[in-house]
């Protein structure tokens, strides 16, 4: 009974349906464009606002060999096969020495330390193409040999060509550098202190430097010929030492930039030591602004 009774209202629903639901659907595809370019615009401007994706740095080969070049934040390490790597050095960059270093810590060595013809072993992070250094490790009696060969002294030069000879000589054939500019700070006799126009010239060479691509600067102290060897070759050493740490903390020299400070006492004069005039060019320290002549240019 319920059933006959039921079934007309049955009728009409399904009726309804049908007739609603084309509408239903007519509806949905006249809206959905809408909502697919409203998307889309979204999509375009999230993708444009996103910021560059950073090249991830992985653990990189550990590279052992000779420093044969440096130049600026980068040295370039060949090993015994010859092949030459180029990799770079920051303030983070951990530099060891074995067995000490001169009696000091040998953790916390400066990257002036870095000589050309010293053997390193160096850890490495890579990023993309690109080497860093995390560590660089040195045997002590290699330094020793290094630094004499980049001390050793030069004879013989006048006083034109002193720097650029001496600096050729002690290099060997290990690496030689063309000398761009050289500046000479003076100072009293006896005396290690800068004096207001020596600060000013020091931070324009630095300036100078600054502007000249893959440049190093070397530091070498000298004196005049008074007083014995042993005082002057300290005096020399402590006016370097002034200058280096002037020259890094007021005038901003990065100190891997820097190449291993030297004294030369009364060696080279630039003047003759007979006079007072002469006396006074003669204590000095010299900057010189270097670049590696397998980087120069580059």
């Amino acid at each position: 009974m319920s059933f006959f009774t039921d079934r007309p209202r049955i009728v009409f629903l399904l009726a309804t349906l049908a007739v609603s639901a084309p509408a239903t659907l007519y509806a949905q595809q006249e809206t959905a464009p809408a909502q697919q370019q409203t998307t889309g615009a979204d999509l375009n401007v999230s993708m444009r606002a996103s910021p560059p994706q950073r090249v991830p740095e992985t653990r990189g080969p550990e590279i052992k060999g000779i420093i044969s070049a440096r130049s600026g934040d980068r040295m370039q390490v060949t090993s015994v096969d010859g092949i030459k790597t180029i990799i770079a050095i920051n303030d983070a960059t951990r530099i060891t020495a074995s067995k000490g270093f001169f009696g000091l810590d040998h953790s916390k060595l400066s990257t002036s330390s870095l000589l050309n013809g010293l053997p390193v072993s160096v850890k490495t992070l890579q990023s993309g193409d690109a080497l860093m250094a995390t560590q660089i490790t040195f045997r002590n009696n290699d330094f020793k040999t290094a630094n004499m060969i980049r001390s050793g002294t030069a004879q013989g030069f006048d006083e034109q060509t002193a720097a650029t000879e001496a600096l050729r000589g002690r290099m060997g054939d290990i690496d030689q550098y063309n000398i761009k500019a050289t500046t000479n700070v003076n100072f009293d006799t006896g005396k290690a202190v800068l004096s207001e126009q020596a600060k000013a010239d020091l931070c324009a060479a630095a300036t100078a430097a600054e502007a000249t691509k893959n440049a190093l600067i070397l530091v070498v102290g000298y004196t005049d010929s008074t007083g014995s060897d042993d005082l002057n070759q300290r005096l020399s050493e402590n006016r370097a030492s002034h200058v280096v740490n002037y020259l890094q903390q007021a005038c901003h020299w990065k100190p891997y930039r820097m190449l291993t400070p030297t004294g030369m006492a009364k060696a080279d004069p630039v003047a003759s030591n007979d006079s007072v005039d002469g006396k006074a060019q003669n204590r000095r320290v010299a900057v010189n602004i270097l670049v590696s002549k397998g980087l120069d240019g580059l």
